[in-house]
């Protein structure tokens, strides 16, 4: 007899547009996901985290009522009550300050995707797992934007790091493991973890123990630093 298979991750999806929240539910049940409820607004959402507590939620940033932030702030909410809920946004716009304004108390157990994601079930269910397990995911294209805006600033210590160090930065601050970042670059994970050393003496934040630290790290620079 067989390992027995892992418990399928419980995510609880929202999302106002019917045809797209059905999609999406499509897309991660033919995973190892299981959607247990699936919901149209804001309110409808931190009800059915109450009443099913899932590992994670999958949540567009634009719900009704307002249609403004109630993502985030939902998501806010969530993490508030229930601590072990990962939250992963969704957003059609790869919008700076939403980012900034998801982070604002730290990164732990959230994640911003851009909504083209979606088609890409790998990256999305992982970007899941990844919440769920407590770590932080943010879009590749939102992390090229940070880090460009902060280099071009002239006081910014990362005009200092190197393109491979910049590199190296982009991948953790996707939530990867330093084995998984040294998978991407084609370098070894002793090499890696030079790099991050160098990374954040260069950045005056310290050793971090873990990888999802030295994430929450690299958010806070950079919001810190005026975003």
């Amino acid at each position: 007899m067989g390992p027995m298979p892992p418990e399928p991750l419980r995510v609880v999806l929202a999302e106002d547009n019917y045809l797209v929240r059905e999609g999406t539910r499509r897309l991660l049940e033919s995973t190892s996901v299981d959607v247990v409820a699936a919901v149209g607004d804001a309110d409808a959402l931190l009800e059915a985290v109450g009443a099913h507590r899932p590992d994670a939620v999958l949540a567009d940033v634009r719900m009704p009522p307002g249609h403004g932030t109630e993502g985030i702030r939902a998501a806010h909410e969530i993490r508030r009550r229930h601590a072990g809920i990962g939250v992963v946004i969704l957003s059609q716009h790869a919008d700076e300050a939403y980012v900034i304004e998801l982070l604002r108390d730290g990164s732990a157990g959230l994640g911003y995707l851009l909504k083209e994601r979606v088609g890409d079930r790998d990256e999305l269910v992982r970007a899941l797992h990844e919440t769920a397990a407590g770590g932080s995911v943010v879009d590749p294209t939102l992390v090229e934007a940070l880090v460009r805006r902060r280099r071009a600033a002239a006081e910014s210590p990362l005009r200092d790091l190197t393109p491979r160090e910049l590199d190296v930065l982009r991948e953790m601050a996707q939530g990867k493991s330093n084995a998984a970042i040294a998978a991407a670059l084609s370098l070894s994970e002793s090499s890696i973890e030079k790099y991050t050393n160098v990374i954040f003496a260069k950045l005056g934040l310290g050793e971090q123990r873990d990888v999802h630290r030295r994430v929450t790290a690299v958010i806070a620079f950079l919001r810190e630093r005026g975003f």
